[in-house]
């Protein structure tokens, strides 16, 4: 074999298994049976919570259970009992996702923000990485709001002083909750590389 074939063949060896590590999920799922105590302790406090068993992005949180339960306490409250609303934090939600490109979080999240009265050629838009027409103007004030929340690391006067002025401070608050609660569940499944169910559709990727 000549050196060049050599060193081809050693190139494609190399992009094969670099494509293979970064296709295999880093934090797999911890079977039940082989918890620790501090896993089985936040596992049964999920259950009490949530109702079902440890899923989703709590699953590769389980390797460290207390920022775990630290996260779901928070999730109860922010996605279920938020100042701006359910409707409005499946809008965050999905915004997030996109923001982030994450693939499962955007998976669950879409029917329920359809089933929550978010009209599809919204979601469509998100998706896209389009504004949205027709938005409602609260859906307008958080959109805005969030949205310059993830691209510009801040937020405005104005988009503040709208925020502030439909939903209070507290819903202002609550809104930057949100947005950072679901960038801190899609930061630990894209570092996870978390699988997508298999009926799932990835994201569009965005030039990066």
């Amino acid at each position: 074999m000549t050196k060049l074939a050599t060193a081809l063949t050693a190139t494609v060896v190399s992009f094969m298994f670099s494509a293979a590590a970064s296709a295999q999920e880093r934090l797999p799922t911890i079977p039940p049976d082989q918890y620790t105590d501090a896993q089985k302790k936040a596992a049964a406090e999920f259950l009490d919570a949530r109702k079902v068993p440890v899923f989703g992005p709590f699953e590769p949180l389980m390797y460290s259970p207390e920022v775990m339960s630290q996260a779901r306490a928070m999730g109860d409250y922010l996605r279920y009992k938020s100042a701006i609303g359910n409707t409005l934090s499946e809008l965050v939600i999905l915004i997030t996702a996109r923001e982030w490109t994450q693939d499962y979080e955007w998976y669950v999240h879409k029917p329920i923000a359809l089933k929550s009265g978010i009209k599809p050629e919204t979601i469509d838009a998100i998706r896209d990485g389009r504004r949205p027409s027709g938005m409602s103007e609260d859906e307008e004030i958080v959109y805005d709001f969030s949205t310059e929340l993830h691209k510009n690391k801040r937020v405005s006067d104005a988009s503040f002083a709208r925020a502030e002025k439909r939903f209070g401070k507290t819903g202002v608050v609550d809104l930057v909750g949100i947005n950072s609660y679901y960038t801190l569940l899609a930061m630990q499944l894209n570092t996870a590389r978390y699988p997508m169910p298999k009926d799932g559709v990835a994201l569009p990727r965005f030039p990066e």
